[in-house]
Order: C-alpha cells, then structure tokens, then sequence
C-alpha cells in the first residue's frame, strides 16, 4: 500500500498544541537541520497574514529570487501549504521527505512517549526539508498560531518580522487583551533581525515595542497616512471575465492589486514597508519587480470573485474584524446591492461579533455547517442571526450543494452571494459550485 503523507500529518493522534520548540527542534537537528540554511521572512498576526506572505513571495519571485512560501491552511490541496516559486511541492516529493519525518518522528515517541512531534511540528519539518534540498534563496514563513511558542519560531534570526494587524483571536491560548496577545506574536522577533509592523492599537503597539527595544532590533511601522487608494465598482450587470484592479499610492509611488478587498492595500504597505527593510539588508530588489509583484499577487479565498451570473465572492473572513473589513469592503465594491450570505462559522469563534458586522448587509442568509469538528451547526448559527435580526430572511442547508442551490435561487442570476466565515469551509464550497455549474451548463 502506497504510503499517505497527507493522512500521516493529519492523524488525530498528532492533533495538539503543545508549547514549547523542544520537539521541533530535536526533530529538525536528527534531519540535519536544513532550517539553518535558509532566509528567512517572519510573517505573524491576526489579519492578513495570508496576503501580505503572498504579496512578498510574489515580488521577491520577480525580483529573480527563488522562493519558499509556508502557509495555512490550505483552501484546495494540502500540498498549497508548501510551495517553491510559486508551485505547491509535488506528492511524490511530499511523500518521500514525510517518509523520513516518519520515521525520526516515530523514534523519538519510542525514546520518550509524550515526545511526539504535533501536526504543525511534522508540517513545519516537511517544508524545511522541501525549502533547503529545492535552494531557495529566502523562503516567506507565516506563523501558525501565536508567535513565541510557534513551531516556526525554531529558525534563528530573519532577515525580517512583518507583524500584522492583532485583534482578538484564539484568547484562550493567547490572551484576552491586544496587548497580551502582541506580547506573543512579537516572540517572534530576535536579536539581529528588523522588524515591521502594522500601526497596532496603542496597547499592542507598545508590547512589540517593548521587545524590539529588548532585543535591540529597529522597528518601522507602516505610515497608513501616506496611502491613498481609489475605489473600485464592480457592475454586477456587465458580464466580463476581466475584472477590475484596485489602484493605490504609498508613499508617492503607484501600484495596482488584482486583491479587491478594500483592505488589500493596506496589507501591501507592510510588505512594502518589508522589502524596504530586505533591501537595507542586501537584497536587491528593483522598482520594477515590486510593481510587478504586487500586481500579480494572488490569494484565493480572500474577497475572490469565483464566478458571475450571479456574482460569487468567497471571503475567508474568520473573527469580528475579518467581517468588519469585508462589510466595508462589500459597501465599497458593491455599494447598491445586498449579497444573499452563505455563512458557516467555527463554534470557537466570536460568531455574534462576526454576524453583527454584516447583519445589516444581507438580503438574506443561507447557514452550512463547516467540514470541521469545531464547527458551529448550521441551526444554532440560524438561530443566533434571528435573534440578531429578525425581521431578515434565514435559511438552513442540509450540506453545501443545498447551500449553493438555495443562495442562488434567492438571488437570482443578477444578484450577489456573498460566502464567509471559515477558510475551512472554502474547499467544500467551491466543489459545490463546481457540481452546479456543471448542472446548469
């Protein structure tokens, strides 16, 4: 029988989050330690962090540099989680380099039990292993959760720290105030590296300040006064595949994101603000790829348009703000129209706060149950946003195809669906979109 890497990462036996890098480390030095030879980008936060790693992967790529890009979670394969110039690792590579994370993993639980790497720590060595034996110049890490105790946080100093906007999430880990919570993401930041961050609430703000002066390494924070970005209308009755693009300036310099949200340039500003700080350190990095880079950057589930006729956005927005940023962003795009939402929500998260950022938006409500053993049913989520609104239209859906059939029959074919609410539930979702269409064309 063929052996599953996928299957072997994912075994609910190594499903924990256990603090402390002793496991990581032991693991990676019994694989030669391939993370210390490697650069590194340090990406850690709340929001954004998938689109600002994308943003930086894509200028360094056209800047000619050969780049690792480690991420999660994944919207379609797994193997997304792990790409070098901008293509996943190949199963057959996954497979083999899982293999011997295997078996170092297995010899270290029969050296001692309660030593087994976790699901993340198995990730993280497999894309180390993958990174170093492919050469990749400067590899864009995100953080997986937290920062000090992360699995990634194994590497030594990066070249540099992007640290994005903190907002409350995963409080019962990381702490019940921004200021708590910055204090863990900025244990990411070591003596040595430089360190950019978004332009946090005064509390989180001063925490990352706090650790930069200690470990003595320079702080910029990205200046939102200097952006300006003009809007951006999508025409729900033009049917054309092109879409548009969203320009912005930063600092008096142009650019231009196929990224729609209206959030997107101000996550470019960090990434910006970080090749900045790459090119102090050597890199060489031209205008000209930075142009380019971000124009071409791409992240799915992100305010992504997936088809017309009608309109369907999926948005991987997860906790209050993540809705906050795209209601303002639905206001932006499409400011006379109301999207039917289909919604499916983990039961861990701020479900309230996020419903009531986007309750007045709906024309009505479609509730799923995400793939996902912590995810909140779709009846208790119905009954959560009638008691929040109403007098609003919300309906229940068995699965997913269910889903899709009733938001476009509320819609109509000139209408908008608008899908959030878990990065989990987008896999399912597209499947599903995928069977419809091939049952209407």
């Amino acid at each position: 029988m063929d052996f599953d890497p996928v299957a072997y990462i994912n075994n609910p036996a190594w499903h924990s989050s256990i603090y402390g890098l002793e496991r990581i480390e032991e693991l990676l030095r019994r694989l030669g330690d391939p993370h210390k030879q490697l650069k590194f980008v340090h990406v850690a936060g709340t929001n954004g962090k998938g689109s600002v790693c994308a943003y930086l992967d894509s200028v360094l790529r056209a800047a000619g540099y050969k780049t690792g890009l480690f991420t999660s979670p994944y919207i379609e394969t797994f193997e997304e989680r792990i790409r070098v110039d901008g293509q996943n690792i190949p199963m057959d590579a996954l497979r083999e380099i899982t293999l011997e994370v295997r078996d170092i993993a297995e010899a270290m639980a029969q050296e001692d039990p309660s030593n087994h790497p976790t699901e993340f720590e198995l990730m993280c060595a497999v894309a180390m292993v993958h990174f170093a034996r492919s050469g990749c110049d400067i590899v864009v890490l995100e953080v997986g959760l937290g920062g000090r105790w992360d699995a990634t946080n194994v590497i030594d100093a990066p070249e540099c720290c992007v640290i994005v906007r903190i907002g409350l999430d995963h409080t019962d880990l990381l702490g019940t105030t921004t200021a708590e919570i910055a204090a863990e993401k900025a244990g990411i930041i070591k003596a040595g590296t430089n360190v950019v961050s978004w332009p946090q609430d005064e509390d989180a703000l001063a925490s990352i300040r706090a650790v930069c002066m200690a470990q003595e390494v320079p702080l910029a924070v990205a200046d939102l006064d200097a952006l300006r970005q003009s809007p951006v209308t999508i025409d729900v009755q033009v049917q054309t595949e092109e879409l548009p693009r969203r320009a912005f300036s930063y600092k008096g310099k142009q650019y231009k994101t196929q990224l729609l949200a209206s959030y997107q340039p101000s996550n470019a500003t960090l990434a910006l603000e970080a090749i900045e700080v790459l090119r102090g350190r050597g890199w060489v990095i031209s205008e000209e790829a930075v142009q380019q880079g971000i124009a071409s950057a791409m992240w799915p589930g992100r305010f992504e348009v997936v088809q017309r006729n009608p309109l369907v956005i999926i948005d991987g927005g997860h906790n209050p703000q993540g809705a906050a940023v795209l209601a303002e962003t639905l206001a932006d795009v499409l400011p006379t129209t109301k999207p039917v939402f289909i919604v499916g929500i983990l039961a861990d998260k701020d479900y309230c706060g996020m419903l009531e950022a986007v309750a007045d938006l709906g024309e009505s409500f479609v509730c799923v149950t995400p793939p996902n053993p912590r995810a909140l049913s779709a009846k208790e989520l119905c009954h959560a946003l009638c008691a929040l609104r109403p007098e609003v239209s919300v309906h229940v859906a068995e699965d997913f195809d269910s889903a899709v059939d009733q938001a476009f029959e509320l819609a109509g074919a000139d209408g908008v669906v608008c899908a959030f609410g878990s990065l989990y539930s987008i896999h399912d979702l597209k499947q599903a979109l995928a069977r419809w269409g091939k049952a209407h064309n």
